[in-house]
């Protein structure tokens, strides 16, 4: 799944969909892609993702208590 970064623009493949999902989980890891090649898978923050039309990520997957607000 490629998402982006928020702050650069740049598109990330995420390798763990499970982690993505899991609202228990606060990264993900995933490689970013810009320049020539992809780089080396590396942790990152799903605070720092966003789909890359610019919605955010769904609540569900990054908040635990979401159903509790």
């Amino acid at each position: 799944m490629l998402l982006a970064e928020k702050s650069t623009g740049h598109l990330v493949e995420i390798s763990d969909i499970k982690a993505l999902y899991d609202p228990n989980e606060q990264e993900v890891t995933g490689s970013v892609h810009y320049g020539e090649e992809a780089q080396d898978p590396e942790p990152i923050a799903k605070s720092k993702l966003a789909f890359p039309s610019g919605e955010p990520l769904p609540v569900c997957w990054t908040d635990p208590d979401y159903r509790q607000k």
